[in-house]
């Protein structure tokens, strides 16, 4: 005998159930240490960009659910890029100058939080009078979902409208525009099954930004698209 029950056992039955626990267990703890990180990523963004002088930024603690930070007209100029659209064509902060924009940071591949904050946002500005809407500028966190096929199943089942515009890119070229506007991304690769797999964890953010180029406020998740919109509103 090697000590081993036979599959059906007692024996057998005695040790399936601990290790089930310990499964259970360990995937709390996965999604805990997760929870956790972005968490992090989203407090250390907020610390960064908030802890400036008072000439460059205007705190406004409104409710848990408003602006991390806002700033006074014509202090902060948006900083520009220039990416490629989801049809292909250039897409900039240059072309939509004279409208206001909200400016956020989504992964195509993302099923947990990304669709909330898309779903939050563009529910949002659907609700607003179409002549008073803003458009949505989503810069691309994940380089490696950028096929036609995944962004049209988001543009379906996040509802989003003519209004959200996404900004795609390479790796280098989407990299200066994280960094330009503070977005921490934390990208692990790993193979599952010999396929390769990319995590990718990053700063949940809004931007708004007024007509003349400038931002006004840093929304971070978990927000109220409603806030964003009032926010937005004033400019």
């Amino acid at each position: 005998m090697d000590g081993k029950s036979p599959e059906g056992a007692p024996g057998s039955r005695q040790r399936a159930a601990p290790q089930r626990w310990l499964g259970r267990v360990r995937a709390r703890v996965w999604l805990l240490a997760l929870a956790l990180l972005l968490a992090a990523v989203s407090a250390g963004a907020a610390l960064a960009l908030v802890s400036r002088p008072a000439s460059d930024r205007t705190a406004n603690p409104v409710s848990a659910f408003g602006p991390a930070a806002t700033w006074s007209p014509g202090v902060k100029v948006a900083p520009v890029f220039s990416l490629r659209g989801e049809d292909g064509r250039g897409i900039s902060l240059a072309a939509l100058r004279g409208r206001t924009v909200l400016l956020t940071f989504i992964d195509p591949a993302c099923r947990n939080l990304c669709p909330l904050e898309a779903r939050e946002l563009n529910g949002a500005v659907e609700s607003t009078p179409a002549a008073q809407r803003p458009a949505i500028v989503s810069v691309n966190v994940n380089p490696w979902a950028e096929t036609a096929a995944l962004l049209r199943a988001d543009r379906f089942k996040w509802a989003l409208g003519s209004h959200w515009h996404w900004a795609l890119g390479s790796l280098r070229q989407l990299r200066p525009v994280w960094r330009s506007y503070r977005i921490a991304v934390d990208m692990r690769t790993r193979k599952l099954a010999h396929v390769v797999v990319h995590d990718v964890s990053h700063t949940e953010a809004t931007y708004v930004i007024d007509r003349s180029g400038h931002i006004r406020a840093l929304f971070l998740w978990p927000f109220s698209g409603d806030a964003v919109m009032r926010t937005a509103a004033r400019f």
